[in-house]
């Protein structure tokens, strides 16, 4: 099984739940994980996560594989899916629709490649199926049948430990 992460898994473990100069085993873990290929992300995670010069760019150009960062331009007719349903569904403020198409945010793009390549996402959203001011990933991955979890099922799942 092969797992795609979301920026905000990498954004949220370094600001508050696993800091790198506090709990480097779970760092460890990740860079093991991407070594073995188990987990990868997308481009448009790096251009998220390489926007600040902070610590965990640092971390990620240093301990991540040069190909963890897969190319999402090749799921554009999955992206196009995500599109057509957040427009089509009719429950979402326009601001959310175009937050989740703008060119540079990831979400979408996430989905599609996880529905291309039959993937598991791993996101800390959480499912809100009546949330009109934002699209959430989980209530994209439910509607087009992905499998998504969050970083501790993701190591239950793996039998992992840090």
């Amino acid at each position: 099984m092969q797992y795609v992460l979301d920026s905000n898994i990498f954004i949220q473990a370094h600001r508050s739940t696993y800091p790198l100069d506090v709990v480097p085993s779970f760092w460890n873990k990740i860079k093991a994980l991407a070594e073995a290929g188990t987990i990868i992300s997308i481009d448009k995670v790096k251009k998220e996560l390489y926007k600040n010069e902070d610590d965990l760019k640092d971390w990620c150009k240093s301990s991540l594989p040069d190909d963890f960062f897969k190319a999402s331009d090749q799921t554009i007719s999955e992206y196009t899916e995500a599109v057509n349903w957040a427009v089509s569904k009719g429950q979402y403020k326009q601001h959310a629709i175009d937050e989740f198409l703008r060119a540079e945010a990831a979400d979408a793009w996430l989905i599609a490649f996880a529905k291309q390549n039959n993937v598991t996402v791993v996101t800390h959203e959480s499912s809100s199926p009546k949330s009109q001011k934002r699209i959430l990933i989980p209530d994209v991955c439910n509607d087009f049948q992905i499998p998504y979890c969050n970083t501790i099922q993701m190591m239950r799942e793996l039998g992992e430990q840090f």
